[in-house]
């Protein structure tokens, strides 16, 4: 019964998270060209309150823990388990004060209305992973980026996103080049739990009634072994994941 009411909302729902990334394509450019960088982030911002809003019609639900004081003017590097591709506009929206800028695979970079737009010009890094060259540069000036203008980064350390829910092993390159060139940054843990039951049939239906969560951990400076450190914010949040239940 689940299934079988879940494509007609499903059929709704890409209608209007099309429309959604449709319309926000333009207004994303002029923000931009016309108004600056404030602008274009703000637009980006309450594009992402826009999807979220249309997963509601799919009846999911959202809930962002974040008992923490996290300053605005120092540079963050969020990192965090990644179930699905709408684990992103929650952290876009409930973390906007602090300008998240994400490390995403460079094909998402053309093709996709808004996203690919706001990934090229919103100061994202675009890595090609069959390019380790490539993929260093980026996460450099990403680092550099961020140091400079105490905004944040957020990195998947599993690389792909788990289908079942399951944490996949951290690769670590990324995330120890991202401190290495933004070594005054606030490392913020953060689990997410559920945004796998959006796709739990794939791509088509979508799965409903989804109660996506997400809980930011006690940030931490970077200091001492790189490796240790990184182990330490992998088992933290793989500790705020709860058992994965279909």
């Amino acid at each position: 019964m689940h299934k079988l009411l879940s494509y007609p909302l499903t059929l709704i729902y890409f209608v209007c998270f099309g429309l959604t990334l449709v319309i926000f394509h333009p207004i994303q450019w002029v923000c931009l060209n016309v108004f600056g960088y404030r602008a274009h982030k703000g637009s980006v911002s309450i594009l992402n309150w826009f999807l979220m809003r249309c997963t509601n019609l799919l009846g999911t639900r959202y809930h962002f823990e974040n008992a923490h004081a996290i300053p605005k003017n120092k540079p963050l590097i969020i990192v965090t388990n990644h179930q699905s591709m709408y684990d992103i506009p929650p952290i876009i929206w409930y973390m906007r004060k602090h300008h998240p800028k994400f490390v995403s695979k460079i094909e998402l970079g053309k093709g996709i209305p808004s996203v690919s737009y706001n990934l090229r010009h919103g100061g994202s890094a675009l890595i090609n992973r069959k390019d380790p060259k490539q993929s260093i540069e980026a996460l450099q000036e990403l680092g550099q980026y961020i140091e400079k203008h105490n905004r944040s980064a957020v990195i998947f350390p599993e690389g792909t996103r788990s289908r079942t829910g399951v944490p996949k092993p951290f690769r670590t390159t990324g995330l120890k080049v991202l401190m290495k060139h933004a070594p005054s940054a606030l490392i913020v843990p953060i689990s997410i739990n559920n945004s796998w039951k959006m796709l739990r049939f794939g791509q088509f239906p979508m799965g409903l009634g989804a109660f996506i969560k997400f809980k930011v951990h006690l940030p931490m400076a970077i200091q001492g072994d790189a490796e240790t450190q990184i182990a330490q914010v992998e088992e933290q949040i793989k500790n705020g994941i709860i058992e994965v239940k279909s």
